[in-house]
């Protein structure tokens, strides 16, 4: 299909079907394009909104509508780094609903928008140009949504169309699209409910040329011909975005700035380390004998030796030109280790994984513990279980803005300073320990039942690390989980896979030679240009995380970097499963305890207490948590089986009324008068009762205000006929009003009977 403007004029023909259209207003012109994607309109307009900004643009699908703004200072940071802010911030009002806090305004950010933001950054972060120094800021705004379509795939869209018709250096646009599997069909941007029965959950951003640049996916054992196949296809789609964003920009007559180089050693200095510097360089990264730590100590002193010599040679160089012509030899003599020579710093071939050891159990106290070493990756997971009540409940606003529900299963990953030999700010949790958790969660959530009794959290502990220690926590948690008697589907293992490759120099956009590297060490991933992590059992894959440096991936190198992973995580499981095969046939003793107790509705009363008390009590002594079931059934969670015996012990003595049983229905007895109310008098039947209430209304046949007025006191004996008790609140139903007629039965005294020991009364009637 063309697609057209309303300028007078047709655009040339796009890859794809969309559609266009320009508004002009009296501030400038509202651009419009559209894309279909499987029968769905995807919109994208520019122009109306936020103006100011260097760049704006509202993505619609369906009802759903967030708005991506981007602004770029023109005068260089001082950092030496590409200084990106990207937040994504849910509305209420988009999900028409107000903030439930104490100010009914949106407070802090939840972990759902730190997550979506690493989202966008690590699709739009690869494509700025080097050396770009200058700070950026994404913000996306949620203006609607319907509950069908989620926002977060359309963010990522508004903030690649919100650069490229910016006049802020990118060389973008990408496109993104989500891609889920149902009933063995593919769907592309599916909806909310259809979501809820996909076994696939693909967010993938595409470059232009049909190349890579983030993937992110969570899946329920995919197999992989249909992980690629789904990758595939949601590259086909956003080539249609791409290709829609692109005639945008040009209608637009987009003009970049041109930015200054900043950062950049003097080719006289560079060439000078590389005299002085290259062959000690080399010496060290080629002998194999060296550990992370030996490794660095010895590239320090080298780079110290080589500053002082180039310091005597240029005395006029400023200090971080010096220091920016070492990293640059030193990176380059890296890589061309891996390019041209097949060799890695630690000695292992390009496919080899690091040693491994693996040990559970590790802490008997511990509900299930696991300690796994990759290397000089060493990671200590514990497991935790806990009452049902303690799952996650997310607020309202993201449960509407996202369809986030409660959860009864979390990983949470802690990456202290000691685990680099650096020292740090410890507590609180920053967006890379978030970011990391939530993908090994991910890895490890398709093989937990959907009916454990226990709500069941995973602690992650990096102790050592040197490379991928997220996916070293799923191996850890898996290991942690089958040590704790958590009947898992099957064991999951994690591997990350690398990336050196050489740019083509006619086109640097495109690879013209590269090298996949299995198991990456933390040089290899800071000196390459992917860390691809992937995770699954020995059927499929489960999670899958990509981060790209460069501009893209072609598909063929990701098609590959697939099946060396998979290859790698079938290594890891079988060194797993020669620590523990299986999950334990149950678990540990000292492990909690789930019952239900069935309280007939007779007794309820006296179970829960005035106002809740006896149950308050027995939670506060015991250290139990107790949820109504049903009518009749309350659940019972236990810490501990001491615990359990102790509230079984409470809970039988709350409930027995063997004096109870005495009563019979229609027969009259003499109750105590405990407390006069306004409304009626509290009486016992008989010895350690708790009071119920006797109501104006069954104290006499004529109305009275007060029990007063009958000349009623406290300690008076009144003779009262028992009906039983209501069969919907369990209640005590007690009569004074039918005796004051002729039919009055034959009055029975409890107190002429045997005394009988009673335990804490269960049943009271408070007003």
């Amino acid at each position: 299909m063309r697609c057209l403007f309303k300028l007078g004029s047709v655009l040339p023909r796009l890859n794809g079907r969309c559609f266009g259209r320009s508004v002009w207003s009296g501030h400038g012109a509202e651009r419009k394009v559209g894309v279909e994607l499987e029968g769905r309109k995807l919109e994208i307009s520019t122009g109306k909104f936020a103006r100011f900004a260097d760049g704006c643009s509202v993505v619609q699908l369906g009802e759903t509508s967030v708005m991506v703004t981007a602004v770029s200072k023109t005068k260089p940071s001082p950092s030496q780094f590409m200084p990106l802010v990207v937040d994504y911030r849910q509305k209420a009002a988009a999900a028409g609903r107000i903030p439930t806090n104490y100010l009914r305004r949106e407070l802090g950010t939840t972990d759902f928008e730190i997550l979506t933001s690493r989202l966008i950054d690590r699709s739009i972060r690869p494509l700025f140009p080097a050396g770009y120094f200058y700070d950026t800021q994404i913000l996306c705004n949620i203006l609607a949504v319907d509950g069908v379509n989620d926002p977060d795939v359309l963010a990522i869209n508004g903030a690649s169309a919100a650069l490229a018709t910016s006049d802020i250096p990118w060389n973008g646009p990408i496109g993104a699209v989500r891609i889920g599997l149902v009933d063995g069909e593919f769907l592309v941007n599916p909806s909310r409910k259809e979501m809820s029965s996909s076994i696939l959950n693909l967010v993938i951003a595409g470059a232009p040329s049909s190349q890579v640049v983030m993937m992110e996916a969570a899946a329920e054992n995919v197999l992989q011909q249909d992980f690629c196949h789904a990758v595939k296809l949601g590259v086909k789609h956003t080539q249609q975005i791409i290709h829609a964003i692109q005639q945008m920009a040009r209608e637009m007559k987009v003009v970049k700035r041109t930015p200054q180089k900043l950062f950049n050693a003097p080719v006289e200095i560079v060439e000078y380390t590389r005299q002085v510097a290259s062959d000690k360089i080399y010496a060290i990264f080629t002998d194999f004998s060296h550990d992370k730590v030996s490794r660095d100590e010895a590239v320090n002193k080298v780079r110290l030796d080589t500053e002082e010599e180039v310091r005597g040679k240029f005395p006029q160089a400023e200090t971080f030109d010096v220091i920016e012509a070492f990293n640059v030899v030193s990176k380059e003599i890296f890589r061309n280790l891996v390019l041209n020579e097949f060799k890695r710093c630690d000695g292992r071939d390009l496919t080899s994984v690091r040693d491994i050891s693996c040990e559970v159990d590790v802490f008997k106290p511990l509900h299930g513990s696991a300690l796994f070493q990759r290397g000089q990756t060493q990671v200590l997971c514990s497991v935790t279980f806990d009452s049902i009540e303690s799952s996650v409940k997310p607020d309202l606003i993201t449960t509407a803005l996202s369809g986030i529900k409660d959860k009864n299963f979390m990983l949470h990953y802690e990456f202290p300073p000691y685990a680099t030999n650096e020292t740090g700010k410890v507590g609180g949790i920053n967006r890379r320990e978030l970011g990391h958790g939530a993908l090994a969660e991910k890895s490890l959530r398709p093989v937990i039942p959907k009916d454990f009794p226990f709500t069941i959290r995973v602690t992650s502990e990096v102790l050592e690390s040197n490379g991928s220690s997220s996916m070293a926590s799923a191996c850890g948690g898996s290991l942690a989980l089958m040590d704790a008697g958590v009947p898992i589907s099957s064991a999951v293992a994690g591997v990350a896979v690398g990336l050196i490759s050489k740019p083509n120099p006619d086109k640097p956009t495109e690879i013209q030679d590269y090298r996949l590297l299995t198991d990456i060490l933390g040089i290899e991933d800071y000196n390459g240009d992917m860390d691809f992590k992937m995770a699954g059992t020995n059927k499929g894959i489960t999670a899958l995380q990509a981060d790209v440096k460069i501009p893209g991936l072609p598909l063929k190198v990701v098609m590959e970097a697939i099946q060396q992973a998979t290859v790698a995580k079938r290594e890891i499981l079988g060194i797993m499963n020669k620590t523990i095969t299986k999950p334990r046939a149950s678990r540990k003793e000292n492990g909690p305890l789930v019952e239900n107790v069935r309280v007939p509705i007779s007794r309820r009363a006296r179970f829960v207490g005035p106002g809740g008390h006896n149950l308050r009590r027995l939670q506060a002594q015991t250290g139990v948590t107790i949820s109504q079931v049903d009518e009749e059934t309350f659940s019972v969670f236990a810490p501990t089986p001491h615990a359990m015996n102790e509230a079984q012990e409470f809970i039988t003595e709350v409930c027995k009324d063997d004096q109870e049983q005495q009563l019979e229905f229609g027969a009259v007895y003499t109750a105590t008068i405990t407390e006069i109310r306004d409304i009626g008098v509290m009486v016992k039947l008989y010895p350690n009762m708790s009071p119920v209430l006797l109501h104006n209304s069954q104290l006499d046949h004529k109305r009275i205000k007060h029990p007063t007025a009958l000349g009623l006191e406290v300690g008076q004996q009144i003779q009262v006929k028992y009906f039983g008790r209501d069969p919907t609140d369990g209640r005590m139903r007690l009569s004074r009003k039918v005796l004051q007629s002729p039919a009055a039965s034959v009055v029975k005294t409890l107190s002429e009977r045997q005394s009988i020991s009673m335990g804490p009364a269960v049943d009271s009637q408070a007003s």
